[in-house]
C-alpha cells in the first residue's frame, strides 16, 4: 500500500530541514531537538533499507511556483504561491508499506512541534486507493 506523507511547515524562513526554522522546535532544548533529528534519521536509514522508501522531496520556496488556471478556454500562469495560509507544501514522502498501521508508525516520527504532517493513501489511476 503506498501512502503519501505531506510536510507542511512555515515558509518564513524558508529551508530545510524545516523543523531548524520553526520557532516551536527552535525553543526545545537541544538534547531533545538532539533526540529528534536522530530518531529520523534512524527511520530514514530504516525505510531506505527495507524498501519501503520509494521516493522523496524537499520543494522550493513557495514564492518561486507558477500557478496554472483554466481562463477564457486557455490556460493561464501567474507566480506563487498558490494560497495565502501561513503554511505551505514544504515537501513530501512516498512510501509502500504493508499496513494503515505501519504508514502511520512512518508518519508520527515525521511530526514535531510546529509542523503539520498529512498522510494520505495514494490511488491508482483509476481513483482506488493502491
Amino acid at each position: 500500500m503506498k501512502y503519501v506523507i505531506l510536510i507542511h511547515s512555515n515558509p518564513q524562513p524558508w529551508g530545510h530541514p524545516t523543523g531548524d526554522f520553526i520557532p516551536e522546535q527552535q525553543a526545545l532544548p537541544a538534547e531533545q531537538r538532539r533526540r529528534m533529528n536522530s530518531e529520523f534519521e534512524a527511520l530514514l536509514t530504516e525505510i531506505h533499507e527495507s524498501g519501503e522508501l520509494v521516493s522523496a522531496e524537499a520543494l522550493a520556496d513557495p514564492t518561486t511556483s507558477t500557478i496554472y488556471r483554466w481562463e477564457d478556454g486557455k490556460p493561464l500562469s501567474t507566480d506563487g504561491p498558490y494560497s495565502e495560509f501561513k503554511e505551505h507544501l514544504a515537501g513530501f514522502f512516498l512510501v509502500d508499506v504493508a499496513s494503515f498501521e505501519r504508514a502511520q508508525e512512518i508518519a508520527k516520527v515525521f511530526s514535531g512541534p510546529g509542523e503539520t504532517i498529512e498522510l494520505r493513501p495514494a490511488m491508482w489511476p483509476g481513483g482506488e486507493e493502491q
